[in-house]
Parts: structure tokens; C-alpha cells; sequence
């Protein structure tokens, strides 16, 4: 459905499994993702597993992770970065994928597309809805994207790295050991 819109091809990337018991909901695969086709084998995926606290291992086993983007396929490059995951993706698997999994402890909510869908964020910005992360506890924890391109929004924001890294490793430490 989306091949007409897709310049480098269709070559969906997720990872789902009914016993995983955290999602990552994320945007869209990049580049490098969409040639290997592995979920955030990249440098974003090592700074999103230092984030969480696991090991790759942990990371790429869909019994215990879940990663469905928003966007399965690579949507391509625009002038500042890439492209927003195509809208047709979510609208036609999104909710048949997360009905089947039942065992969801956490969902990490990871960049403003992702954010809007589980989230209701609307127009809010990603960073006032990272800010108010506990307002969505404890079912799921709003983050920004872990690419090296948001090294400034970072270090704009300490906060991040000082209180919500410390709480998500604890949220997903509890989510993989079956409680809240």
C-alpha cells in the first residue's frame, strides 16, 4: 500500500511477539536500519538500550521487547533529516498488532508521531510532553528520539538524563520481571 511513496523500497522493520511484555513505540526505520533490516541497529538503538538498561540480547528478544514503529518501512529523507513514517502503516496494522499482545507492562513512546498516536499529545511539543512523564504513568513513559541528532536537545534539557533515564531503567526492569 505505501510502495508508490516509498523511494527505497518496501522492507518493513518491527519486532512483535504476544509474550513481549515492553513496547517500544517508535517513528519509522532509518537508513542504516532499513539496509540491515534489525530494529535500531544504529547508533540510536545502542544509546536507546544504555537508556534502558539492557543488553542487546534483552533488546532483540520478542518475548520480552516489542518494537512497532509507527512507520515499517523507511520513509526516505527530507530537507532536515527524515521523512515522517507514512500515516497508511499504523492506520492498517497499528491496533491489529497491539491487540495481540496481551502481556504489555510498558510502552516506551519514542519521538512526537509515536507520542500523538498513544499519547493523545496533539499539538503539545515533545519536549513539554517528555517533562510531564508522570502523567502517563505507569503504562507508558514519553521520550524523545535517541538519535545523535538530538545531542543538542539534550543537553538543553539535564533533566532528562538526571531523572527519567533513572526512572525508565527501573520501569523496565519491573515490566520484565512481570510487575509494575
Amino acid at each position: 500500500m505505501c510502495a508508490p511513496h516509498l523511494a527505497h523500497g518496501v522492507r518493513p522493520v518491527l519486532q512483535v511477539g504476544t509474550r513481549a511484555r515492553v513496547l517500544i513505540a517508535g517513528q519509522a526505520p532509518g537508513r542504516r536500519v532499513h539496509e540491515s533490516g534489525v530494529p535500531f541497529d544504529d547508533p540510536s538503538g545502542d544509546r536507546l538500550r544504555d537508556w534502558m538498561g539492557v543488553t542487546r540480547e534483552t533488546f532483540y528478544d520478542s518475548s520480552k521487547i516489542a518494537i512497532l514503529p509507527m512507520g515499517f518501512c523507511y520513509p526516505g529523507t527530507g530537507k532536515s533529516g527524515d521523512l515522517p513514517p507514512r500515516p497508511e502503516c499504523a492506520d492498517a496494522w497499528r491496533d491489529a498488532l497491539l491487540n495481540r499482545m496481551k502481556s504489555l507492562r510498558l510502552t516506551l513512546v519514542v519521538g512526537q508521531y509515536a507520542a500523538k498516536w498513544h499519547i493523545g499529545s496533539g499539538s503539545t511539543s515533545l519536549t513539554s510532553v517528555i517533562r510531564g512523564w508522570r502523567d502517563h504513568a505507569p503504562a507508558a513513559l514519553p521520550l524523545p528520539h535517541p538519535s545523535p541528532r538530538n545531542n543538542i536537545w539534550l543537553k538543553k534539557n539535564p533533566w532528562f538524563v538526571e531523572e527519567l533515564v533513572p526512572e525508565l531503567r527501573r520501569r523496565v526492569r519491573a515490566a520484565l520481571r512481570g510487575s509494575r
